[in-house]
């Protein structure tokens, strides 16, 4: 049903639109993970007919997608701020919420592959080592992107590299690494501009959404090999990196343009990590829901 794509496409945008979950982790929980990902690369390398069946796939999902990132982006910059420690409280309960279910999903493959336990730990540490190598480099402040240069220009491109990276793998979010790059907030912005016809945001978006294309047909084939071959590994290092992104969530306030500290028991918020809760576990209901 062409509703179902929807809502799916619709749930991965909200998902990705923000820092914690990603738009993977959100494919994974609704059980069209591997699906998602043999169409993208089905539809760079397969025949025609895998590639007419890929299209129409993508085509349904992403219509849903554009639909939730739009409505996100205009109304997230206007909260985003103003409700830091809200909103990171709501961050953290998709992911505390998320790592039990896709655990239990992969339980199997886990259990058979004990071993590679390790691979949670460098999961974790890749995500604390950014998180803490933007915070002595200084980058927490943001980026002023309303002037390119060619530094920033290639900075742009490259930041969209890695979100999409990581929005396509299920863990920490493209989303979470523009928070920690400190970009998020600029290019959540330049994209709203864009939104409302200001088109000098449009070379900002112009050299994002370029590296969002080229990393995203770089890193799908990648990602099918290793759950083809290296699942249990994969899934214990999206888990390592989703542990991490709690971390990069609580820094987040210290990236915003006027920084605020990082986020204590003072400031979380129990009713919006519940609600981020009560959405994952809503989420794991639809996958009941047949495409």
């Amino acid at each position: 049903m062409y509703i179902i794509q929807f809502v799916r496409g619709f749930c991965m945008a909200l998902a990705d639109s923000v820092p914690g979950v990603s738009g993977g982790t959100i494919a994974f929980l609704l059980g069209f993970y591997d699906q998602f990902i043999s169409s993208i690369d089905d539809l760079i390398t397969g025949d025609i007919e895998k590639k007419k069946n890929a299209l129409f796939f993508l085509i349904k999902l992403g219509i849903g997608w554009v639909c939730g990132m739009v409505l996100a982006i205009l109304i997230l910059t206007s909260v985003f701020e103003s409700h830091i420690y809200a909103i990171s409280s709501l961050f953290i309960g998709f992911i505390l919420f998320a790592i039990p279910i896709i655990i239990m999903e992969e339980k199997e493959t886990l259990s058979s592959h004990k071993s590679s336990v390790l691979f949670v730990f460098l999961g974790i540490i890749v995500v604390a080592a950014i998180t803490y190598a933007n915070s002595v480099l200084g980058s927490g402040n943001g980026f002023d992107l309303t002037h390119l240069n060619l530094k920033l220009g290639i900075f742009v491109f490259f930041a969209g590299m890695i979100a999409i990276s990581a929005m396509v793998l299920p863990g920490i979010s493209g989303s979470t690494l523009l928070l920690i790059m400190g970009v998020y907030l600029p290019i959540i912005t330049a994209i709203k501009d864009l939104l409302h016809l200001n088109f000098k945001a449009l070379p900002t978006v112009f050299l994002f959404g370029c590296g969002v294309l080229t990393g995203a047909f770089s890193i799908v084939k990648l990602i099918r090999k290793a759950l083809e071959n290296f699942r249990a590994q994969t899934v214990y290092m999206i888990v390592g990196l989703m542990i991490g992104s709690i971390y990069a969530v609580i820094m987040g306030p210290t990236t915003l343009d006027v920084p605020q500290t990082a986020m204590t028991i003072h400031e979380f918020n129990f009713f919006f990590f519940l609600i981020g809760g009560v959405v994952i576990i809503g989420m794991q209901k639809l996958k009941g829901m047949k495409a």
